[in-house]
């Protein structure tokens, strides 16, 4: 691979389309300004650039330092990967959450031209990760009626007296209505605190 294929733009930064190293000849490395904090980034093929037949570029994310580490030691760095650009999707937005990106020593961008049944592959894999992520972070419904539950029983529990014969437990239907007021309110304010409410 010869002269500048990919464009890669942080949020908010100037375009980058010369590499900083080219490991071989299907891999290229960009380090990625550290300027000011970024979250998100851009990367794409330059017009009039084709990839070879049944390939894709594999994007990867790594820390600059963890790059310069494994360079000295000869250990292979720690690429996260991102996604892929290729024929039919020639550009692509990435999350990369760089507000740690000083104290990291930097981000680097890898791309890597590979076959595009793994590339895939590794997208297939991707998704099957964000999706369990996503899945095992969202309380059930009957977890939510808990929480719910647990709620209004914190707060009536202080409203609670003695009645009758035998001394029967009681609570105020007004405290009741006061608890329906406040739980109305707080979803109102913060529609997923019973979300992040911990067990």
């Amino acid at each position: 691979m010869s002269g500048p294929l990919f464009g890669i733009v942080p949020a908010g930064q100037p375009l980058i389309t010369e590499p900083t190293s080219t490991p071989s000849q299907t891999s290229i490395l960009y380090a990625l300004p550290t300027a000011k904090p970024f979250s998100h980034l851009v990367v794409f093929l330059l017009p009039s650039v084709a990839l070879p037949d049944h390939t894709a570029a594999a994007i990867y994310l790594a820390t600059a330092s963890d790059v310069a580490a494994a360079a000295q030691s000869g250990a292979t760095p720690n690429f996260r990967f991102l996604g892929a650009i290729g024929p039919g999707k020639e550009s692509a937005m990435f999350k990369v959450g760089s507000a740690s990106v000083a104290s990291s020593g930097g981000l680097m961008i890898g791309i890597s031209v590979e076959p595009a049944d793994a590339v895939a592959q590794r997208l297939q894999e991707l998704a099957a990760d964000k999706t369990a992520a996503s899945s095992s972070q969202q309380p059930t419904t009957a977890v939510l009626a808990q929480r719910i539950i647990q709620n209004a029983f914190n707060f009536l529990a202080s409203f609670s007296g003695t009645a009758g014969p035998g001394g029967v437990e009681v609570v105020p239907l007004r405290a009741f209505e006061d608890w329906w007021r406040k739980f109305e309110s707080r979803v109102r304010s913060d529609p997923s605190f019973l979300e992040k409410q911990s067990d």
